[in-house]
């Protein structure tokens, strides 16, 4: 358990306040006996590798939870087809232990930052698939400790949502391909790549897709259409690459990201009348005299 840790060295973005306390897990049965012994007036936030995670400037009080590699990492080979997966696989390793096993349909995790349980919680996709079309199982704690498996059906997944309620926490997965030739799995993971490179600002400060795609719409044309390409705000910038994408070109604050998301929004309501969805999930607390007002309170 580490008191006031600092989650700008835990997050993409490099930025945000202190976690009252950060709490790492040694493995499953640890984390259900802390959950089962944890007062419920305590605050509890679960988080994953911090790539699509804002951590505001005044810090998240109560528990944070971060699951290791060391007690959630391991990924098994079930068949010819299934996978299981801890929540703290990286989905760029899921997708190469994929290869390697010869097992195809996640090439799209390759170019996804992030770890398993985010991946899970947020059914991210990319290239036209998404988590929900690999998902048989969802192994999770709810917040008294008690073992939970969900189902695919029972996970009620949609673009970008989970149905199931946020007081779980994701540990572990089943997931099933298709057995395939492991040189055209290669062939297709080395596309996401080389995709990925030549469209996204890779190198930056950044936590991938900032706002979710309207429907049957790319929020990056919506955001370039409505004049928001290479924006700036503080230490932060809406990227001249790929205007969906956020940055924090070196000194930027929580706050400084936040407003210049919000900014956006606004704009791009202003321009065409749309409301666009954060995508970035946001915690914690702002400084009292550093609110950000979002578009929903000014309309």
């Amino acid at each position: 358990m580490i008191a006031n840790a600092d989650m700008s060295k835990r997050t993409w973005f490099r930025t945000g306040g202190l976690a009252e306390l950060l709490y790492h897990p040694e493995d499953e049965e640890e984390l259900a006996e802390f959950l089962a012994n944890l007062p419920e007036e305590i605050p509890l936030t679960v988080i994953g590798f911090g790539s699509n995670l804002l951590v505001r400037d005044g810090g998240v009080p109560g528990v944070v939870i971060r699951l290791p590699s060391k007690g959630f990492g391991n990924v098994h080979i079930v068949s010819d087809d299934i996978l299981f997966a801890g929540a703290a696989v990286s989905a760029k390793r899921l997708a190469a232990e994929a290869l390697r096993a010869g097992i195809s349909g996640f090439h799209f995790y390759y170019g996804i930052p992030g770890g398993l349980g985010g991946v899970l919680r947020m059914n991210s996709g990319a290239n036209g698939l998404e988590t929900s079309d690999r998902v048989v199982e969802v192994h999770s704690l709810d917040h008294k400790g008690n073992r939970l498996i969900f189902l695919r059906n029972d996970m009620n997944y949609s673009y970008r949502y989970t149905g199931v309620s946020e007081n779980l926490v994701f540990v572990s997965a089943l997931l099933k391909g298709m057995k395939e030739d492991s040189y055209l799995i290669r062939t297709a993971l080395n596309r996401v790549q080389r995709y990925r490179e030549s469209v996204q600002p890779v190198g930056a400060k950044t936590c991938g897709s900032t706002f979710r795609n309207p429907k049957g719409m790319s929020a990056w044309r919506i955001i370039d259409d409505a004049g928001c390409r290479g924006l700036v705000y503080g230490g932060a910038q809406i990227s001249p690459m790929h205007c969906n994408f956020m940055m924090n070109t070196g000194n930027a604050s929580a706050y400084d990201l936040e407003f210049l998301g919000e900014r956006v929004r606004q704009r791009v309501f202003g321009h065409c009348g749309i409301k666009l969805n954060w995508e970035i999930k946001r915690i914690g607390q702002f400084f009292p005299e550093r609110k950000v007002v979002p578009l929903e309170f000014l309309y």
